[in-house]
């Protein structure tokens, strides 16, 4: 069960275990960066543990269902003795093992190693829906703290130009330009008051992610960006989703338990068979003329065998299991329809996120700043009016938004697409 993911997620368990459960419940938590996010997250995360919990338990069904049934020992002690030749028969013990049909037990063992297995990949499957919900939460809080600090710098932007107007309007300069200002700064205000309330909420979901008790708002983490995703080279990409993709494993495994089931339920067509020991002991004779062997006690061997004449029941069993087999192997079939359908979708947005940030931060942005500057220097002298000044500055902020969505957009991408691959989940490259 060893596979990619585990040896790439030994990474975060290594740097958990070096902070330790209990120092996570003690000190507030001060990670800035998307790894220590994720350390912490998939050390505490009680969902992942639940998980976990799961798969230690069904491990342990394998030696339970292997094991022969208990033998069954009986005793019967006569109230009235039955009178024998040799002398008064006082107890019966009788000792009886059943044995299975051969090859039942083999894949009773099979069928729930492969559920475990399945349990296994599902802890995978936890631990990546967590990395990737994780993540998106991140950036989207990484969003959040760009959109406040571009906002509020538009803001003290349009707020100096407040007393420059009055000025004018004072002079006789036209009052509809005031006005049309202080809404503007009306509504940058509203802006950056619904960003606050978003951080909130943010904060409050990363903290429940997080395992964290607390009502204190999360420092701002730091700006990072991921660095590009690294497919396989020469491995087709359904081929690697099969081989690596937790979901994809778990369905795997559970057409081998229904596979396994199966040849269960075709066995319960062949007998069991029994084996025993009785031990008969008998008293001493009562009669004057005891024979030779009088008073010695009696034993004996036995064997059984069950007849399967349930063959309405066993035909239902078998009819079961295969309808149980054929589920599980349509079910891997949809789930890799989806799955592949899932990474072309994450693939196309990464593209076009990557687009946008080239189109916003290489073409577009340029413009509108060289457009700010050229309005303000045409607002001071005269040959700019204020609405154009504000059309402008209202443009560059649009940009540098969707600049940072477009940036953002590709981060969350990236963690989609590398947890569908099982791929390592964050890698840095510098960005600013």
């Amino acid at each position: 069960m060893t596979t990619f993911f585990q040896r790439i997620l030994g990474v975060f368990v290594l740097c958990a275990s070096f902070w330790g459960s209990d120092l996570f419940a003690s000190e507030p938590f001060t990670g800035d960066s998307l790894p220590e996010y994720l350390a912490r997250a998939l050390d505490v995360h009680p969902g992942v543990g639940a998980a976990e919990k799961r798969y230690q338990a069904a491990k342990l069904r394998a030696p339970q269902v292997s094991a022969l049934p208990d033998p069954m020992l009986q005793i019967t002690h006569y109230v009235e003795s039955v009178q024998t030749r040799t002398g008064p028969q006082e107890n019966i013990l009788v000792l009886n093992q059943r044995f299975p049909w051969f090859g039942t037990l083999d894949h009773k063992e099979k069928a729930a190693t492969a559920e475990a297995e399945a349990l296994w990949y599902d802890v995978q499957q936890q631990q990546l829906n967590l990395i990737r919900d994780l993540s998106e939460a991140f950036y989207e809080y990484v969003y959040t703290r760009e959109a406040l600090e571009l906002t509020g710098r538009h803001l003290g932007y349009l707020s100096e130009w407040e007393p420059v107007v009055e000025t004018r309007v004072k002079t006789g300069g036209n009052l509809n330009e005031l006005l049309r200002l202080k809404v503007e700064i009306g509504k940058l205000n509203d802006a950056l008051q619904s960003l606050k309330q978003k951080r909130i909420r943010q904060s409050a979901r990363l903290a429940e992610m997080l395992a964290l008790q607390t009502d204190d708002l999360l420092p701002w983490p730091e700006i990072s960006t991921p660095a590009p995703v690294e497919v396989p080279s020469g491995e087709p990409l359904d081929a690697w989703l099969e081989q690596q993709n937790p979901d994809l494993l778990k369905l795997q495994s559970r057409i081998l338990r229904a596979e396994a089931l199966q040849e269960v339920a075709k066995l319960k067509s062949y007998p069991d068979f029994v084996v025993g020991a009785n031990y008969i002991q008998v008293g001493d004779p009562v009669t004057e003329t005891a024979p030779p062997d009088g008073g010695e006690d009696a034993w004996g061997v036995t064997a059984a065998v069950s007849i399967p004449l349930q063959f309405g029941r066993n035909k239902a069993a078998r009819e079961e299991a295969f309808s149980a087999r054929e589920e599980a192997t349509k079910a891997y079939e949809q789930k890799l329809n989806v799955l592949r359908a899932d990474v072309q979708a994450a693939t196309a947005d990464l593209a076009d996120a990557r687009r946008r940030i080239k189109l916003y931060g290489e073409e577009l942005l340029p413009l509108a700043d060289q457009a700010v500057k050229n309005t303000r220097t045409g607002y001071e002298g005269s040959r700019a009016t204020l609405l154009e000044l504000i059309d402008s500055e209202r443009s560059q902020l649009d940009l540098q938004l969707l600049h940072e969505r477009a940036v953002r957009d590709a981060a969350q991408h990236l963690i989609k697409l590398k947890t569908l691959l099982n791929l390592p989940p964050v890698t840095y490259e510098t960005e600013k």
